[in-house]
């Protein structure tokens, strides 16, 4: 199987379109793979889909092709912002799938005013951690879910119990300067319940090594920051 070099394109996410083409982008496609197994854990026939930082849209056209009557893209920081990507890799896509996948350009805070409605699913991926009111963020998210979102970001402070996030020096979480929070679990948890859902549950990303909620007992760099998802229900 051969790749198709985009050198137009900085990729993020990987793909295989099943017919020799493949793009091979910053995350492994086998992760990706991964990660949606765990993130598309319910049936999504007829269901509708928001992903709220869209930026490639792997996880957008994983949803379609698992069966979703709508599914709506989003993003700013990186398509039009001033993230180090851009579109181009999300429109070649699209057209290459030939997809129905909506797609709008909405920095977060402006989405309840675009009259879009509620979503049945609602992904928040990856995007919790660059917030600089992660709060806020999340709370709009949990705005525009009538039924399930879904949230995967970086977690840290695992033997802290009271709820809590940890703010990080430019630069200090993935070398990365628009990296600022990560929250414990039971920070999520309570910022979740807050918003309306009354279940959830919490899992670490294969990818993830050594994760506290793997571990019978911490280890000994239980301070290090792990990716979670978080699964939360009406």
């Amino acid at each position: 199987m051969s790749s198709l070099p985009r050198p137009d394109i900085t990729w993020f996410h990987s793909f295989d379109f099943g017919d020799g083409e493949t793009i091979s982008g910053i995350k492994a496609l086998e992760i990706l793979r991964k990660e949606a197994d765990l993130i598309f854990d319910d049936d999504l026939s007829g269901k509708s889909v928001l992903d709220i930082g869209a930026w490639d849209g792997f996880f957008s056209f994983e949803a379609e092709r698992r069966g979703a009557s709508r599914v709506v893209a989003t993003d700013h920081f990186i398509w039009s912002g001033p993230g180090w990507a851009n579109r181009s890799g999300f429109d070649y896509i699209h057209q290459r799938l030939d997809s129905k996948v909506e797609a709008i350009d909405a920095d977060i805070v402006d989405l309840p005013g675009l009259n879009l409605g509620q979503f049945d699913i609602v992904l928040f991926l990856g995007v919790f951690y660059h917030l600089k009111d992660p709060y806020v963020g999340l709370e709009t998210a949990a705005q525009m879910c009538g039924d399930h979102l879904i949230v995967e970001t970086a977690t840290a402070l695992p033997r802290q119990k009271l709820p809590a996030m940890r703010l990080y020096a430019p630069g200090e979480l993935g070398n990365d300067n628009t990296n600022f929070w990560a929250p414990n679990i039971p920070a999520l948890k309570l910022m979740l319940t807050s918003f309306g859902f009354g279940r959830t549950s919490f899992s670490a990303l294969s990818s993830s090594h050594r994760h506290p909620l793997n571990a019978r007992m911490l280890p000994p760099d239980a301070e290090a920051t792990h990716r979670t998802i978080a699964h939360a229900w009406r």
